[in-house]
């Protein structure tokens, strides 16, 4: 920077050269400073804003060319070899220079209690050798004239009319708005408020840095943004697109006090409305009280009253001394019009350092004292506290004396601390300040062993955080999407929409939402008045593609569809619709999942094609049912049946139905199996609905009826018969209506599948009913010597998938009862064993660790109808029900292991050898059909049978003695637990058997073969 020279122009010589060029904002005055300076061989132009010299230094490198045309501002400096023209704020403008042309834009800046006296010198003492123009309001004439004896004044009119315009909300200001607030507070909040309700706004404050601001300023002026919020620094000199000008606040804080502002300070800013020939408005908003009708008269006729005072302050400065100079700096002007400047930054700088002995007797000569006063020069960006700022320039001062310049690796620890780009605004702002103070260092020639290359270092640093700054700016005041379309719906213009694959709506190349089906479901960040912005734009661009939507599903095949666990319908993995209950369980109705923009006959399409499908869907899956619920060439009972079987889905439990089932005569039964149903000891069902596509529709349906798709089980348990299980434990947060619908019945602490019981039946049944005709034949696996009853075997927990307590919990649930006796058998060893070992074990090959048996293979759902009837019918009853007893409730459980029959050994003893002549005493389970209370008395009989003996009750602790049941723990070596149907009146042990009833015929045939086979 270049000192200035210590004498000062005397009245008489101020006025040569000078032309003083006055008038309101918007009449043209720098444009015109540039066209007479680009009309010398050399210009320089001094301006009151580091941005208004950026924008004014583009505006010749366009004329002159880059080479030609040099910026100086205090942090930044572009100087080519040979500029002719100098671009410069006010306080850097270099005063050793001679060129031919002198400008100095808004003089009336003089009057500045912070930066006046800086305008004032320049303006008594700085001169173009062929012109000098000197740019401002009209407040500033009068004094102009006093301190420029025959000063030329030329007066320009404002080119467009400036009106008044009342007060607006912020939400009903025009288009091309620029708010007007007075602290960062209140420009955040009034941009903020735009952005919900207008698309977003840019913000101008004074602590943003020149590349920040200029940024912002872009988004209005380009059109990406219709509002500028920003504090008065846009009245000094900016050039902008303002239609209207509207004061959010009329006072300010000067830096001494709040004020409240001048007409002329209100005047400058409200001036900013309307740009060339174009007229401006100008009014209040928010809670300012609208102007008096005086006030109002005033601003637009650009009459104020003229500055009474220029702040001045000695620019003739003795450096002998730190005495000397601050004495200089005390002098006070000895001209009428000028007052002297109040305590500026650096003279407070200037005491600060002073007060440090060992700064004093630094600074003991010339060139010390006026290298102090360069540091105090340093401008205070960060505003911390003027004492930590003076610690700063305490520690430059002591590097350029001691070391002859700034040490670098000290230079960079500070630089450090602001080279990061995270943070929110505030704290990117304050680094931005901490940062221009070194760039401002880095500017100094003499100061850094290499300034050049730190000017490079500082100026990205402040490049980088000025870019974060504006990106965190623009994504919390500015919508860009909602800026865009609101622009395009204004121009009335046809908005380019796109659709991507995957939904995502996109207008003008903004993301507005997604097409979910026919529902359009804008942007979650669109919110409030956005919504409405964001809907329009939808309205015009999805109109075509919901209509090309709804042809081709009206066209669509029946895979294209597909029903969700939550009862909606998707096509093409879109949900287009839901199943609502109606008063059929099996004939639901289906509502469209589309707003507004589906309708008329493209909505009639859309409907028709999924009613369509649903209805095709449950004739596919559930075509049993369907035909079961027509019941063409059902009569009489059949009838009655075939409807309790559509009531529950397919499953129908025999005692529920007991009485209707025992009347129907084989031909009903025929005409129901024709349907598809079985007959089970247990169950009357289908054994089709129990695959996994038609069982989960059947749960679907069930569960939309009672309003439960949300409930516990109702995707995973009609999958389990695809994955082979047979029975499973019991859930108790699963609802047993739900195992039921899906085929399960819930026996205890399993849940078993009914067409696995009726399984479980066809194993027990032949075990009850045989009979020891010759006493030499060995019985079959499972059954007992005297008959009536049976013990568990291997195949029964198999085919159950568990053993065990759970087993047997099973066998309880359907009725059976069990007791425990004590047999001898053999002593069983095995072969491989070479140590004594009693064999306590069963012969049968026991459980995995886990209790489990391997699960039966998923073909094996749907039970095989049993051998025909004598008649040649066939039924699936057990032969209780020929003597009209009802079956006992069958389920699935077992122990770990199936003993042998009482008195022999299991026919898997072939992997053992019989220790001889060794017998041992083992218990066993025998397991007989008993009364359940559920089930009706048989023809009126009281038939207790079972209801006495030994463990006849679950859960009876006298009777099981505490053990050898579900209720105690298992004795070693005693039989499983297994079930089966109750046999009709079947005699027991200790009375004879009637000579004339059938049985004992039955019995006596089956003796003469056995002989016959014998013999």
């Amino acid at each position: 920077m270049s000192r200035p020279h210590p004498m000062q122009l005397p009245p008489a010589a101020r006025s040569r050269t000078v032309t003083a060029v006055l008038g309101p904002t918007n009449t043209g005055k720098t444009h015109l400073a540039i066209e007479r300076m680009l009309a010398q061989k050399s210009g320089l132009i001094g301006l009151p804003l580091r941005l208004l010299a950026r924008e004014v230094y583009a505006k010749v490198v366009d004329r002159a060319g880059v080479d030609a045309v040099a910026l100086i501002t205090g942090e930044e400096k572009v100087i080519p070899k040979a500029p002719r023209y100098w671009v410069s704020t006010v306080e850097a403008m270099p005063l050793d220079l001679q060129t031919g042309f002198v400008a100095i834009d808004e003089v009336q800046l003089a009057g500045n209690l912070d930066r006046g006296h800086v305008f004032t010198d320049r303006v008594l003492n700085l001169r173009g050798q062929s012109e000098t123009l000197l740019l401002g309001s009209m407040t500033v004439r009068p004094l102009l004239e006093k301190l420029i004896p025959g000063l030329n004044v030329v007066t320009r009119p404002r080119m467009s009319v400036l009106t008044y315009a009342g007060s607006k909300k912020v939400s009903r200001l025009p288009a091309r708005s620029a708010i007007v607030a007075f602290s960062s507070d209140e420009v955040y909040g009034i941009a903020e408020l735009i952005r919900r309700q207008r698309g977003g706004a840019a913000v101008v404050l004074g602590s943003l840095s020149p590349r920040t601001r200029n940024a912002q300023v872009e988004l209005f002026q380009n059109g990406d943004v219709d509002h500028l919020v920003a504090t008065d620094a846009i009245g000094m000199g900016l050039n902008l697109d303002v239609d209207h000008i509207a004061f959010a606040g009329t006072r300010k804080y000067d830096g001494y006090q709040y004020r409240q502002l001048t007409p002329a300070e209100m005047g400058q800013i409200a001036g900013r409305a309307g740009r060339h020939t174009r007229d401006g408005t100008f009014g209040v908003t928010g809670r300012v009280d609208p102007p008096d009708d005086e006030l109002v008269e005033r601003i637009e006729s650009h009459q104020f009253n003229g500055l009474k005072v220029l702040q001045w302050r000695n620019s003739a400065l003795d450096f002998s001394s730190i005495s000397a100079l601050k004495r200089t700096l005390d002098s006070a002007p000895r001209e009428d019009g000028l007052a002297r400047a109040p305590i500026s930054d650096d003279v407070s700088a200037l005491e600060h350092l002073t007060r440090q002995a060992d700064i004093v007797d630094m600074a003991r000569g010339r060139r010390e004292v006026e290298l102090l006063w360069d540091v105090c020069q340093v401008p205070d960006y960060r505003k911390i506290a003027p004492a930590n700022h003076g610690d700063l320039l305490c520690s430059i001062f002591s590097h350029l004396i001691q070391d002859g310049n700034i040490d670098e690796d000290w230079f960079t620890r500070q630089l450090a601390f602001a080279d990061r780009v995270d943070g929110d605004i505030d704290t990117l702002a304050n680094r931005i300040a901490h940062v221009r103070t070194w760039t401002f260092v880095a500017n100094r020639q003499d100061w850094l062993a290499d300034p050049d290359h730190w000017q490079g270092v500082t100026r990205g640093i402040e490049d980088r955080l000025s870019d974060a700054l504006h990106d965190r700016l623009t994504q919390r005041f500015v919508d860009r999407r909602t800026s865009v379309l609101m622009r395009r719906l204004r121009e009335n213009a046809m908005l380019e929409a796109e659709i991507t694959s995957s939904g995502d709506v996109l207008v003008e190349g903004q993301h507005i939402g997604n097409l979910l089906g026919f529902r359009f479901a804008p942007d979650a960040g669109a919110d409030g008045p956005d919504a409405k912005t964001v809907r329009a734009a939808a309205q015009i661009a999805l109109a075509t593609e919901i209509e090309s939507r709804a042809d081709k599903l009206s066209r669509s095949e029946n895979p294209d569809f597909i029903l969700t666990a939550d009862g909606s319908i998707r096509w093409r993995g879109e949900a287009v619709a839901k199943l609502v209950a109606s008063d059929d369980v099996l004939a639901p109705s289906a509502l469209l999942l589309a707003d507004e923009n589906l309708s008329g006959p493209a909505r009639e399409k859309v409907q028709e094609r999924i009613d369509l499908w649903v209805k095709a869907q449950i004739e596919l899956l559930l075509k049993p049912l369907v035909d079961l619920k027509a019941g063409e060439g059902l009569d009489g009972l059949a009838r009655g049946v075939a409807f309790q079987i559509v009531e529950g889905l397919g499953i129908l439990e025999r005692q529920d139905a007991a009485e209707d089932i025992r009347q129907l005569d084989q031909d009903m039964r025929a005409s129901l199996r024709k349907y598809g149903v079985r007959f089970g000891a247990y169950t009357i069902f289908v054994p089709s609905l129990l695959k996994p596509a038609p069982s989960q529709l059947l749960a679907q349906l069930w569960a939309l009826k009672n309003d439960s798709l949300d409930m516990n089980g109702l995707a995973e348990l009609p999958q389990l018969s695809a994955s082979g299980r047979t029975s499973i434990p019991v859930d108790t947060s699963i609802s047993p209506a739900l195992y039921k619908v899906v085929g399960f019945r819930v026996c205890g602490g399993r849940a078993v599948r009914v067409d696995i019981l009726e399984r479980l039946a066809d194993l027990i049944r032949p075990l009850i009913s045989w009979k020891p005709l010759d006493k030499e034949v060995a019985p079959p696996e499972g059954a007992i010597e005297q008959g009536g009853g049976f013990t568990v075997t291997v195949a029964m927990t198999s085919l159950l998938g568990c053993a065990g307590e759970d087993f047997a919990e099973v066998l309880t649930s359907l009725g059976y009862r069990f007791e425990t006796k004590e047999v001898q058998r053999p002593v069983v060893k095995k072969a491989s064993d070479s140590a004594e070992a009693p064999a306590t074990e069963s012969a049968a090959a026991p459980a995995d660790a886990s209790g489990e048996k391997t699960d039966a293979p998923a073909e094996q759902v749907a039970g095989s109808e049993p051998e025909a009837n004598a008649d040649g019918s066939a039924d699936d009853v057990a032969p209780s029900e020929a003597a009209e007893d009802p079956a006992p409730e069958a389920s699935v459980a077992a122990d770990n292991e199936a003993p042998a029959a009482e008195g022999g050994a299991s026919e898997t003893e072939s992997a053992a050898e019989l220790a001889e002549g060794e017998m041992e005493t083992v218990e066993i389970q025998i397991w007989r059909p008993g009364r359940s209370d559920r089930r009706p008395r048989n023809r009126g009989q009281d038939n207790r049978r079972g209801d006495n003996r030994k463990g006849a009750g679950r859960g009876d602790k006298r009777a099981h003695g505490g053990k050898g049941g579900p209720g105690g723990k298992p004795h070693k070596g005693k039989g499983g637990a297994g079930g089966g149907p109750r046999r009709d009146k079947a005699p027991a042990k200790d009375k004879p058997i009637d000579p004339d009833s059938p049985f004992a015929a039955l019995m006596a045939l089956k003796e003469n073969m056995n002989s016959k086979d014998k013999s």
